[in-house]
């Protein structure tokens, strides 16, 4: 069935570990044993330096748009006998799984947010209610990154305030839906950090990321 490959393909496209790969290419090291120990932008950003960091963090979030607006995009043309936005959405959790949970480094991945930032600007294509929706997310990272100097904080932060302003926009019920469960992803995937900020054991993050600190991310 042609759904089943377009799942398959958008688990292995969210699969690649960008992180480690530019771990390995950049400093042969395995990124998993060093400064906080995920396979993401954050930790990429901490060992690897600001440019290498940003890439990654563009790898991800163009992982999760391709599997929504080019793999949904195209099965869902095909596929009469399910819904446009079951499709894409299908497509969309399939590539957050595979980089939460990836195939290439024993089903031990990253946290998923850039991958669901694209996810959600593929959804955004032609729905500017959406746009506005996902903007307020957006600002809400931001902020709360600004006041507080932590990441997971800001993620965590956002990934609640999402399907609040799902329901604030009036937004379909099957986006809604999905809200929830994007946002149900990314605390399940924080979890070590949700204990750590209630300890407050939880490092800041120091915008121009100096050497030193990859020390304080070894807990």
């Amino acid at each position: 069935m042609p759904i089943i490959i377009g799942i398959i393909i958008s688990y292995l496209l969210g699969s690649i570990p960008t992180a480690y790969l530019f771990g390995k290419a950049l400093k042969g090291i395995d990124i998993r044993k060093h400064g906080s120990g995920n396979v993401g932008a954050t930790n990429a950003m901490r060992i690897l330096g600001r440019g290498p960091g940003i890439t990654v963090l563009f790898i991800d979030v163009v992982k999760g748009f391709v599997a929504v607006a080019v793999v949904g995009a195209m099965l869902s043309s095909r596929i009469s006998y399910i819904s446009k936005d079951l499709v894409v959405l299908a497509c969309g959790f399939s590539c957050i799984i595979g980089h939460n949970w990836t195939i290439f480094l024993g089903f031990k991945g990253g946290k998923g947010v850039a991958t669901t930032l694209g996810v959600l600007l593929g959804l955004m294509a032609g729905n500017l209610v959406l746009s506005v929706a996902v903007g307020f997310v957006f600002l809400t990272w931001v902020v709360m990154f600004l006041i507080v100097r932590i990441v997971s904080f800001a993620s965590l932060a956002a990934a609640i305030s999402l399907p609040v302003y799902l329901l604030i926009f009036d937004q379909p019920k099957v986006l809604l839906c999905a809200g929830f469960v994007l946002s149900g992803f990314i605390i399940l995937r924080h979890k070590k950090n949700i204990i750590r900020l209630i300890r407050k054991e939880e490092p800041h993050i120091c915008l121009k990321f100096p050497k030193h600190q990859e020390n304080a991310f070894q807990k």
